[in-house]
């Protein structure tokens, strides 16, 4: 056993010991009657998740339980960090009606602890999926954003921001192939904001997000919907290349992320990934929508490039109209607005030349 899994094994060791779900581990005894603990999935700054099982169901399905730790001492305090978590519990609960997001089953509070119960999505990140299969194509990149932009869309409309995208967070379901995603931010920065207060700390103590996929506004726990833009860009880089975004040189004066030399991907896709990447909100995309518009819009280049390239032509000895030049590549609803100020042009000349006709006498 190397020192890595050393640490692992007394990591273990420890949740299991001090953790009231980690007690139950492998033990008969079922949480809330109804829960058996398999095992932990993971840790946090903020609690511990485990596998489990619901035996009260048919089949015994397997969910997720995430034990989320608010540090409060004040019967205050945690009577405002319960009303939190139970306002941001209903809204993942109301996030979960999307296939791809996983789907809240039940949350509840006990001693002085938050509990929420969730689908699990049997399947691997895309940490391990670029561990096992090697980095992917432009092409394949592309598809991941067309997959995961909708989510993107989904959850800002449900004024949303999910605060820690990264390929860790990121599912792709065994079952149907399918991208999930998982582990929101939100209720997490809430308590932390509770602790905060309870601590009377500094706003970056309690940073909810990941070093390096967090754009600069989120250690001012000021995150906007393009906070997740930025992480999905450093997440794009992570897929082309396989690197943690801190393996990256960074500029010194503007912070931007230079990695332009280290991926070779076509001259569009470079300036969506740039805008995407910018430290400046102004500058970065706003919505998942302008990034999907942005994507799409590659389609069209050829013929845009054709119309920049094509000449008016003049043919000797006739004056051509406007229309006869352009008519070659201008849009149809350009060609009939031209066609009816042509039209009117005409029809107004006729009645003029009418109105200056003398009328003849009567004999």
């Amino acid at each position: 056993m190397n020192r890595f899994s050393q640490k692992i094994s007394t990591l273990h060791s420890d949740l299991l010991t001090n953790s009231k779900l980690g007690q139950l581990c492998g033990s008969k005894t079922l949480f809330r009657d109804r829960y058996a603990i398999l095992r932990i999935l993971g840790r946090g700054g903020f609690g511990v998740t485990f596998l489990a099982r619901n035996v009260s169901l048919p089949g015994h399905p397997l969910c997720v339980i995430k034990q989320l730790c608010p540090k409060v001492s004040s019967p205050r305090s945690w009577q405002k960090a319960k009303e939190r978590f139970e306002k941001e519990a209903k809204t993942l609960g109301q996030l979960g009606n999307h296939s791809q997001i996983p789907m809240l089953l039940d949350y509840f509070e006990m001693g002085e602890e938050f509990f929420l119960v969730q689908e699990y999505v049997r399947g691997c990140t895309l940490t391990r999926e670029v561990r096992r299969n090697g980095t992917l194509s432009e092409a394949a990149v592309k598809q991941f954003l067309h997959e995961i932009l909708p989510v993107l869309q989904y959850v800002h409309k449900n004024h949303v921001i999910h605060r820690d995208i990264k390929p860790h967070n990121l599912l792709r379901c065994e079952d149907d192939g399918r991208l999930v995603l998982i582990d929101f931010g939100a209720v997490k920065e809430e308590l932390a904001l509770i602790g905060e207060i309870e601590e009377k700390t500094t706003a970056t103590t309690n940073f909810v997000g990941t070093m390096g996929f967090a754009p600069p506004e989120q250690f001012s726990l000021r995150p906007v919907y393009s906070s997740d833009i930025y992480a999905l860009g450093i997440t794009c880089l992570y897929l082309l290349s396989g690197k943690a975004p801190l393996e990256f040189d960074y500029d010194t004066n503007t912070g931007e992320i230079c990695w332009q030399k280290q991926l070779k991907v076509s001259e569009h896709f470079a300036s969506v990934l740039d805008k995407m990447l910018k430290v400046s909100v102004r500058e970065r995309f706003k919505s998942a929508n302008e990034v999907m518009f942005a994507l799409g819009m590659e389609s069209h280049l050829p013929h845009l490039t054709n119309c920049l390239a094509i000449q008016p032509t003049e043919i000797q000895g006739k004056t051509n109209s406007f229309e006869d030049n352009y008519s070659s590549y201008l849009p149809p609803f350009a060609r009939t607005a031209i066609a009816i100020r042509e039209w009117k042009a005409k029809l107004k000349s006729r009645q003029s030349r009418r109105k200056s006709r003398p009328y003849s006498s009567l004999t």
